[in-house]
């Protein structure tokens, strides 16, 4: 079966720093006719999971811990049974909107998530937030952003748009990781961590869909 990224559009608010703004957020949907993985998963679970429809959700990728791109990941993780993955960096920010709901899993850079046949690798991309990341597989040639097409959301220096350019490189990287990874199945999550710790396990080696770095919340 073919893999392929969908778009979602959704529609919410993004806060930070004592500001409030009306914010439409990209959540992409990627696999096929059987399997998915959703990737930021933003304001509404209930469209997502319709836009899911009768495939199982592998797992919830949280691009980074802003609330406009994690506020309805516990509410789809409770409607499907999908494990919520998220860089540890970003757990004081997860905290701020979701106190009393860890992840399930801690991503890891160079770590492969498989799903559908793609193979995802997690890069992280420290800046826009601290444990903010991207995910790279060069088979798709695609390029997709981790951050919302920002509607009266604060500018952001260094803002890229999506690209459809076939590449082993990433963009804003140096080359290719080259270097063995560890490779998850994301339907197979440990227990969530009880502190703060990431957790271990479910994990190999490697190859490697991007949402680039940032453009709005």
């Amino acid at each position: 079966m073919t893999v392929r990224i969908e778009r979602l559009v959704t529609s919410g608010q993004f806060s930070l720093d004592g500001g409030t703004w009306d914010v439409e957020n990209n959540v992409w949907i990627v696999g096929d006719e059987r399997e998915v993985i959703v990737i930021d998963a933003a304001h509404d679970a209930e469209a997502i999971a319709r836009a899911v429809d009768d495939r199982r959700l592998a797992a919830i990728v949280c691009t980074h811990a802003h609330n406009d791109h994690i506020d309805a990941a516990p509410a789809l993780a409770e409607l499907t049974g999908a494990t919520i993955w998220l860089h540890a960096d970003d757990m004081p920010l997860w905290r701020l909107t979701h106190p009393d709901r860890e992840p399930d899993r801690h991503l890891v850079d160079g770590q492969v998530i498989e799903t559908a046949g793609a193979d995802l690798t997690v890069l992280h991309t420290p800046g826009h937030a601290p444990g903010a990341v991207c995910l790279y597989d060069p088979g798709l040639g695609s390029c997709s952003p981790e951050t919302p097409s920002s509607r009266a959301a604060p500018a952001r220096p260094g803002a890229r748009t999506p690209t459809s350019r076939r590449s082993s490189t990433p963009s804003g990287t140096g080359s290719s990781p080259s270097r063995r990874r560890p490779r998850s199945s994301p339907g197979t999550a440990s227990p969530r961590p009880s502190g703060g710790g990431a957790p271990s396990g479910g994990v190999d080696q490697a190859r490697a869909l991007t949402p680039a770095p940032p453009e709005g919340g």
